[in-house]
């Protein structure tokens, strides 16, 4: 593990943390048709952005305890600010991002605690999926607008808000059975057993 702070992953990542908050407070002031575009399109490349700086940690064998702590914490900071955002636009339900947003605290609040007491608590493969879900779920509310595909001679209306809705609800359920499962590791390795 390095020991260098400044390097280009997390570099990447603090500019996600920084630079996406601002981006959408000013897409989302307007939220009309092409800002909503802007806003999904700009939540997609912070996104990819989160997959580029992992890879380079990895690739350039730059992987910090500050890297390991930031980037997790990148991740539910993008998402969080993206369902707040759009609550007052009625696209996401107030109790849905209060839900997952709580969760995300709840659980980095553990972390913080395991570490305190000299354990690890690995993401599973279902807490990266929920990641997934929940990214896929935010660009669909993003982009918010009904859109007609022509594909082949056939048109398909495709309505992003109604996708990134189921989307979101099944995020939901991931988000909250994966905390769920936080909490049961943590207690049963306290506990000893």
């Amino acid at each position: 593990m390095s020991n260098v702070v400044f390097n280009v992953p997390n570099i990447i990542t603090f500019c996600r943390i920084i630079v996406t908050p601002v981006l959408f407070v000013v897409l989302m002031y307007s939220p009309g048709r092409l800002m909503s575009f802007c806003a999904a399109l700009i939540f997609i490349i912070a996104a990819v952005t989160d997959f580029l700086d992992g890879y380079l940690a990895r690739r350039m064998n730059q992987i910090t305890a500050l890297g390991k702590f930031l980037d997790p914490l990148a991740d539910k900071f993008l998402v969080g600010i993206a369902l707040i955002m759009m609550i007052p636009l009625g696209r996401v339900p107030p109790w849905i991002a209060a839900v997952i947003v709580g969760r995300e605290i709840l659980v980095t609040s553990l972390r913080l605690v395991a570490i305190r007491e000299g354990m690890i608590i690995e993401s599973s493969r279902l807490a990266k999926k929920k990641t997934v879900f929940q990214i896929v779920a935010v660009v669909g509310l993003l982009i918010h607008y009904e859109y007609s595909l022509v594909w082949g001679g056939y048109s398909v209306s495709l309505d992003f808000q109604a996708v990134g809705l189921a989307v979101l609800y099944m995020a939901l359920f991931i988000t909250v059975w994966t905390g769920i499962d936080y909490f049961g590791k943590f207690f049963k390795r306290i506990s000893g057993l």
